[in-house]
Formats: structure tokens, sequence, C-alpha cells
């Protein structure tokens, strides 16, 4: 079903469709899946030549288990402060990386503030507690972070934690390979409204074609890190 995890049958069509020399939005249009989640599916268990369902079928249920571990667990994290000067300045630099990648400051901060903690996680009410700021603020910042899937709630009976794992950094390179096929997807628009024997469709016509590449390979990049340890 679309969104969820492929069938046997879904990836036994892949391996057809990669025989026939079909492309990855072809072979998506068949199953009514995103071509992003073809590529992903096919660069995780070796590549356009080497894909057999069957095998991919395994390998996913291997990581299944593997990931299928319980949420973290809350040690005391290190306080950042003003007692602790390097520290603090770490963090002030930590920050700024996220804000130089376009990340609103207040997001950035709570990143970081999960960053230096040993377990990873703080509830709202910590997070206030350590940032100064209004529970109104983290709310925003938390809501906007995991719907951009680079934080996790866990939900408990009493109180809310967030999370960052050990795949934060892993998610949000994929985000970046869907960002490139949707912006590929608007400049074949762009070249076919202008027409592709101009010198304006020719130049979207190459933008496009550089991000479709740029997306392919830091998916299949990133595929490579996440399995890297894996038999």
């Amino acid at each position: 079903m679309p969104g969820g995890r492929l069938t046997l049958r879904e990836r036994e069509c892949i391996q057809s469709g990669l025989a026939e020399g079909l492309g990855y939005t072809e072979i998506a249009r068949g199953l009514g899946r995103p071509a992003s989640t073809i590529g992903r599916e096919v660069a995780r268990n070796g590549g356009p030549g080497r894909y057999r369902a069957e095998r991919a079928h395994r390998a996913t249920a291997v990581r299944a288990r593997r990931s299928g571990v319980t949420g973290p667990q809350h040690s005391s994290p290190p306080e950042v402060t003003a007692g602790n000067e390097a520290l603090r300045e770490f963090a002030t630099q930590f920050t700024e990386l996220f804000v130089y990648d376009g990340m609103p400051r207040m997001q950035a901060r709570v990143m970081t503030c999960l960053h230096l903690t040993d377990s990873g996680s703080l509830t709202a009410a910590e997070l206030v507690q350590r940032l100064g700021v209004s529970p109104a603020s983290i709310s925003t910042a938390v809501r906007a972070l995991e719907k951009r899937d680079l934080l996790r709630r866990q939900r408990t009976a009493r109180r809310d934690r967030y999370y960052i794992d050990g795949d934060t950094w892993y998610r949000t390179t994929l985000q970046l390979a869907r960002a490139a096929e949707e912006r590929v997807r608007v400049a074949r628009i762009g070249a076919g409204i202008l027409g592709a024997t101009t010198s304006s469709g020719v130049r979207l016509n190459e933008i496009a074609d550089y991000l479709d590449y740029l997306g392919r390979e830091m998916v299949m990049v990133v595929e490579r890190w996440h399995i890297r340890d894996q038999p």
C-alpha cells in the first residue's frame, strides 16, 4: 500500500522493471509509489545491476528487527551553563551551524540542546528551563522540527519527551533528496512552457538534469552509509 513497506510482489516488479531498463519514475508510476521510494530501495540493496527482490525483502526484515529498539534511556545530561565556558562556546558554534543552513534560531537551539544531552531526549519543560524561553516558543519549535522529521516525540502517560536518534541525519539527507526531486519536476515544467529549444528552456533542463543526478547520488551515498555495518 502507498506509504507502507514494500511487499515482496512490489520488489519483484522493481526487479523486473530494472531488467527491462525502466527508470525509477516509470517503475514507481506502475506501483503507485514515489520515485524516491524506488530509488532508496534499489540503492540500499545493491544498486540497479545487483538488485534482487527476495534478497532485498529478507534484508529489510533484518533491518526492521534491528531497529525495533525501545526509546532512549533518560540519563542526566550535562548542563550548558556559564560555569562551563568550553561547552557553552561549543553550543553557540553548533547552533550557528544549523542557522547557517537556514534553520530558524529557536529550532537550532532546540536541536543543539538535544544533541548535547547524554540521552538525546528532553521534555518540553526541560527545554524551557535550559533555554530560558517561553513554553509557546518551545512548542512552536518542536512542532516544526517534528514535521521535518528532525526529532521524534515519545508519548507517555504524563508528558511527551522529544528525542533525536542515530537516524536523524540520515532522514534529513533523504529529505534533501526529496526536495531535489520536487525542484526537478518544477524545472521540467518551466522548460516545457518556455520550449525545449529556447535558451531558457535548455537552461532549465540542464538545471533539472543536474538536480536529478544530485538527488539520486545523494540517496545512494546515504544508503551506503546507513548499511555500512550490516553483513
